[in-house]
């Protein structure tokens, strides 16, 4: 599923580091116990870029620099619609057993999300957004499956593009299927 994608230079990018979990991790050793921190840290520029990682070490400190080293290798870059600051479409994400539905909202919704998701989101600048995570609650995996599902988001010029068609005729498509498949209300009678 992962296609080849471009090396996006990280340099020129204001990037902001958010810490998702931090968990103590502690290895048996025939001299005791090893003490040390896994970190899960999610980098954004709130504009369309947005990355994950995750670092060890022996301290918090240094287990956050390297997460931040891990996820700027890490960063790709999202699709977002001008009007409303939301995603073009409706798109689900699967990691493991984790899986994030993501839905494009109205101007003045805000970002409806929990936890990681909602780092990922806000990272990533998306500011009207419904998300609903099913499955594992873990971090990891909730992280990588909303990224999974940013990656799976397609712009509009694109697709009109590959199907040879303009962009308002795509746009279109999409509002009329949504209203017809929205039910209707009852009649009292």
């Amino acid at each position: 599923m992962k296609a080849a994608l471009d090396k996006i230079d990280v340099s020129s990018l204001e990037l902001k580091d958010q810490v998702v979990s931090i968990n103590r991790v502690t290895k048996v050793v025939k001299g005791g116990k090893n003490l040390s921190f896994s970190a899960l840290v999610v980098v954004g520029d709130g504009k369309g870029y947005v990355g994950y990682g995750m670092g060890k070490a022996r301290e918090v400190s240094s287990a956050i620099k390297k997460g931040v080293e891990a996820a700027k290798k890490n960063v790709v870059r999202v699709p977002i619609t001008e009007k409303g600051a939301s995603i073009p479409h409706a798109v689900t994400g699967y990691f493991g057993s984790g899986v994030v539905l993501l839905k494009p909202a109205s101007e003045g919704t805000g970002v409806i999300a929990g936890g990681p998701v909602r780092a990922v989101i806000t990272a990533a600048g998306i500011q009207n957004i419904l998300t609903k995570s099913l499955g594992s609650t873990t971090a990891h995996n909730v992280v990588k499956a909303t990224l999974d599902a940013l990656l799976r988001l397609k712009e509009p010029e694109r697709v009109a593009r590959l199907r040879g068609k303009a962009v308002d005729e795509i746009l279109d498509a999409g509002e009329k299927s949504a209203r017809t498949t929205a039910p209707s209300a009852p009649k009292n009678g």
